[in-house]
């Protein structure tokens, strides 16, 4: 009997303990492309407005995040339930609970940075999501022709600035920034013919290199948060 209670001292300690490592924020080191993250916090599956873009890579645990980016892009969500009411979003890769090396991904190793598939509506304009499978590498094979659609699906580009607006609001309200947006440089010009457009030019740096992936099927944000 001695033996027993023993035991599960034991392990009601160790979830005790487990639960108060989880409660405690995050810590990155290094920079997204060297560094790597304590503390880690995995992204919910699903939100009202929002999903996850993949329950294997999520198992998997490729949905980690450092606790100040998880909070923002939660607010985020939450905001846009009224700003954007009929819009819906998908969140995409992130990283490793302990941050490191995220391969195929030259970043993500911190906690700081999130990939979001691009917003679409479909024939009708109804908000949508993309389709993320491993049969289109979980969204990341998807190409828009030079209409911006794919499959009957288009670019829904004013959902997409009102996100970047929201994270980039949720992120100054914690005393923090947006570092850069990474989106097809020659997609940009139509995200600031939205409403949303001077707000973008004046508040958000986006990267004006092509990167070594088109990123027209996911836009690519860094957060400006403290490591060590």
């Amino acid at each position: 009997m001695k033996i027993l209670l023993k035991s599960i001292f034991c392990v009601l300690s160790g979830l005790a303990s487990t639960a108060t490592a989880t409660a405690q924020e995050s810590i990155c080191h290094g920079t997204t492309s060297n560094g790597s993250l304590e503390y880690g916090v995995q992204l919910p599956a699903n939100g009202n407005n929002f999903t996850g873009y993949s329950t294997i890579a999520r198992w998997a645990g490729r949905t980690y995040v450092h606790s100040e980016v998880a909070d923002i892009l939660l607010s985020a969500y939450q905001n846009l339930e009224t700003s954007m009411p009929d819009k819906v979003y998908k969140y995409a890769e992130t990283g490793f609970e302990s941050g490191g090396q995220f391969k195929p991904h030259k970043t993500h190793r911190n906690g700081l940075s999130v990939d979001f598939m691009t917003p679409v509506v479909n024939e009708k304009g109804v908000s949508v999501h993309l389709p993320t499978h491993p049969l289109n590498k979980f969204g990341y094979r998807i190409e828009f022709d030079a209409a911006d659609q794919y499959h009957g699906m288009s670019i829904d580009y004013d959902a997409m600035a009102a996100h970047i607006v929201e994270l980039h609001r949720e992120s100054v309200k914690r005393g923090h920034d947006l570092w850069r947006v990474i989106f097809d440089p020659k997609l940009q010009p139509k995200l600031f013919q939205t409403r949303f457009g001077g707000y973008l030019k004046q508040n958000i740096q986006f990267s004006k290199r092509r990167s070594w992936v088109r990123h027209d099927d996911h836009y690519h944000v860094d957060f400006a948060i403290p490591c060590q």
